[in-house]
């Protein structure tokens, strides 16, 4: 990952340092608690893209025997080993996830894991364009009869919301039904990281995340059955 990314590196590692425990502070609560209610049968699990795990807890992860990271960034490695010392991370790079079989290629390499998508699914780590359509579409197939659960960027925007509360869907809703849970009315431009109708029939909870001052992000929790 480059140093200076705007999504890692040394630029996202600077914001961690001065909102995490301002600004990121209630969405931190929010994936806590989705975490706590996360309880897959696996004794393995594959924290894919955690950074500096700033979202993660000690509670989660000694749920945990073994945990592998795929994270590519040597320094969020490092303030991940730091943030949890009583933590023995199997570090990897995850190289060529993205490619069309790397999901099949990381489901057969870690048989008995459980994946946690950390905030991965809403980045371009994942590839561009069609290809990156047709990897999120793959998804589920490719982990089926596994555990897995993502956090991840839905949309993100300059426009304050008017209603910052979490909320929670049955199901998917086509993207500006969702955005209206938090934004009425009026104009909205925003980035759409699509990853919106992922695991369509699954239930979902959604929360707000300002980034920084002036730039909000709406989240989307899910899991596998």
């Amino acid at each position: 990952m480059p140093v200076l990314h705007p999504s890692g590196g040394l630029v996202y590692h600077l914001r961690a340092w001065r909102h995490c425990a301002t600004l990121w502070a209630p969405f931190h609560v929010q994936v806590r608690a989705w975490l706590a209610d996360w309880r897959p049968a696996a004794t393995h699990l594959v924290l894919l893209g955690p950074s500096g795990g700033y979202a993660l807890d000690t509670a989660f992860l000694a749920r945990m025997p073994r945990i592998t990271v795929l994270e590519p960034d040597p320094l969020a490695r490092a303030i991940l080993r730091r943030r949890f010392p009583g933590t023995a991370f199997r570090f990897a790079p995850g190289e060529g996830l993205g490619r069309p079989d790397g999901l099949q290629r990381l489901a057969a390499a870690c048989p008995d894991a459980a994946f946690l998508f950390c905030n991965l699914l809403g980045q371009r780590l994942v590839g561009q364009g069609e290809a990156r359509q047709d990897w999120l579409a793959g998804l589920p197939a490719a982990l089926a009869g596994r555990a897995w659960a993502s956090w991840h960027d839905l949309a993100s925007t300059h426009r304050p919301p008017d209603v910052a509360e979490p909320f929670t869907l049955p199901r998917a809703e086509p993207l500006d039904e969702v955005l209206a849970h938090a934004w009425h009315g009026g104009e909205l431009i925003i980035h759409d990281h699509e990853t919106a109708g992922l695991l369509p029939d699954a239930p979902r909870r959604h929360a707000l995340w300002t980034l920084s001052p002036g730039h909000y992000h709406l989240v989307e929790w899910l899991h596998s059955a």
